[in-house]
């Protein structure tokens, strides 16, 4: 059976139109598909058509709608538009509703007024469905949004995720903190959503203002205290379903500008630090497997096969990619796309789509889709007077792309390649008889390294830190087997160091030895014990004490 074609849809003030990608022709009527639906809202209607052959599939009167999602199992239509009532009105309408794709009957009709989390959230077999109600979960059980099956109580969710697989089902949730008390995040399993040993992990924070939760969790605040960052402070922390939760260590100062999965979730991606960022791979005990040193970016795609990752630099960066094969950690190209307001991957794991978009730049609007190798495969600019508003690859069920292998001699593209070509820096005429003098640096670049177990490959940094260790070690075995002149006096004070020890030896430990006693207070506290003013102010501390412990085992 021949492979799909993905469609890539393009959506702009001078209508929709699908093409066949990646070579992006303009379909009149569409090839065997597998059965996906699209569709879209003009503001006019909202249309929904069969990919298979171009039929109108429904079409509903929606002259408002905003947004719009197709549940997982393309039974349901979800449809938003801004809340609104009437002067002698004192609820006014509802303005989220839940269609019958088939049959384009109304399902329920319900009150969403704010716009961030109004679709509900779907479990891969349409089996669970779970909105956000007064800070309350309502969780619905085969589509039947008439009866509300569980509830997750719970004092002012604030967040909460669902996880993609299917059954059994969990969902994350987070409860920002009040009065004293931490925020925190708990994973459950539906249904067991209530009594004390419910959730599967917890974690708490005192340092956090929001967070972005998949297993891995992102807390942050709004302003750093200490004045050190303008985007305020963030850590990253891992829950496990088995309820174990660790600190990602990551190794520069500064905001997390992305982290992704890979489709394996054997392994995660993190990109972070102050520019020029870093990003290191690791794997699910959190130790690092891979540095890519630092560069311009933040952002990272894993290809839908998880064979190939692209970090990218978009927004007020210009737009600089690198494309890597992860298995090797070889970098197989470095194009650019100035000016990219979205970027996806095919399904085929060959092709991406970059676009510059509406409204967050109103000039330039344009697509280019281009192989992971650098070669441009198609460019279209949009007509003048003409707006691009949205490029997107149409979905397909996993395993219609195989994965293939790497290619790391790849041929140019008929319209040639989005690598930009080597830059010299300019030399008057004077000088340039002479050999080209060493350019000084703003940052200090750090190559990419190897962090697995037992590699032997580090950078310059690393073997200056190897190298204090071993003078270190043995300065401590050279006091060890010099022989005293004269007899140590006996001391029963229990907290006197021990031969060797040195001043930063006694910080450390004592660190420790304040963590371990903060561990206990939370658990204290999870266990429902309420705890006293200054045992809250020793939690508070948590986070400094880590970072002061990070410090010191990093200047050893």
């Amino acid at each position: 059976m021949a492979q799909p074609i993905p469609l890539l849809a393009v959506r702009g003030s001078d209508g929709t139109s699908l093409l066949s990608g990646p070579t992006c022709e303009p379909l009149d009527n569409f090839n065997s598909r597998d059965g996906s639906l699209f569709g879209w809202s003009n503001g006019h209607s909202v249309s929904v058509v069969r990919c298979a052959d171009g039929s109108l599939l429904s079409t509903f009167d929606l002259p408002k709608t905003s947004v719009l999602k197709i549940s997982p199992q393309n039974t349901v239509l979800a449809t938003w538009q801004p809340y609104s009532k009437a002067q002698d009105s004192a609820q006014g309408d509802p303005n989220l509703q839940l269609w019958d794709v088939q049959s384009g009957q109304l399902l329920k009709a319900l009150y969403q007024k704010k716009m961030e989390s109004w679709c509900p959230s779907w479990s891969a077999d349409e089996q669970i469905a779970v909105r956000s109600v007064n800070n309350e979960l309502h969780f619905y059980e085969n589509n039947d949004f008439n009866t509300i099956a569980n509830k997750l109580h719970m004092q002012k969710v604030s967040d909460f995720t669902l996880s993609p697989g299917g059954a059994p089902s969990k969902v994350c949730v987070y409860v920002p903190g009040s009065k004293g008390a931490p925020s925190f995040v708990r994973l459950y399993q539906y249904p067991q959503l209530g009594g004390p040993g419910a959730a599967l992990a917890n974690k708490s924070f005192f340092k956090a203002d929001r967070v972005t939760s998949a297993v891995l969790v992102t807390a942050s605040t709004e302003v750093d205290k200490s004045g050190a960052s303008y985007y305020g402070e963030q850590t990253l922390h891992f829950l496990s379903v088995s309820g174990e939760t660790a600190l990602v260590q990551l190794q520069k100062n500064g905001p997390i500008y992305d982290v992704s999965w890979s489709p394996s979730s054997s392994e995660f991606c993190v990109v972070y630090g102050f520019m020029p960022a870093k990003a290191t791979v690791y794997n699910l005990k959190c130790d690092p497997l891979f540095d890519f040193g630092t560069g311009p970016r933040n952002a990272a795609y894993y290809s839908p096969q998880g064979h190939i990752l692209i970090l990218a630099g978009f927004g007020n960066l210009r737009g600089q990619m690198e494309v890597w094969d992860v298995k090797k950690y070889k970098q197989l190209s470095k194009p650019q796309a100035p000016d990219a307001t979205h970027f996806s991957w095919c399904p085929d794991g060959e092709h991406v789509v970059t676009s510059t978009c509406s409204p967050r730049l109103r000039v330039g609007n344009r697509f280019q889709v281009w192989h992971y190798g650098g070669a441009v495969v198609h460019k279209q600019e949009v007509a003048a007077g003409t707006e691009l508003w949205e490029v997107r690859w149409q979905n397909l069920p996993p395993g219609s792309f195989p994965q293939r292998a790497v290619r790391y001699q790849q041929e140019a593209g008929p319209l040639g390649s989005t690598q930009p070509p080597p830059t010299q820096a300019y030399r008057p005429p004077a000088l340039r008889h002479l050999p080209p003098a060493e350019r000084a640096r703003l940052h200090e670049e750090e190559p990419a390294q190897n962090l697995r177990p037992g590699d032997k490959s580090l950078s310059k940094a690393a073997l200056k830190n190897q190298k204090k260790r071993e003078n270190k070690k043995a300065a401590k075995q050279e006091v060890k087997t010099d022989p005293p002149s004269d007899p140590a006096p006996v001391s029963n004070n229990q907290s006197e160091p021990s031969i060797g020890e040195t001043e930063t030896d006694k910080k450390i430990k004592n660190l420790k030895k304040k963590l371990k006693a903060i561990e206990e207070l939370k658990e204290q506290q999870t266990s429902g014990k309420v705890l006293q003013k200054n045992q809250l102010e020793k939690l508070q501390k948590e986070d400094q004490l880590l970072q002061e412990l990070k410090e010191l085992q990093i200047s050893l």
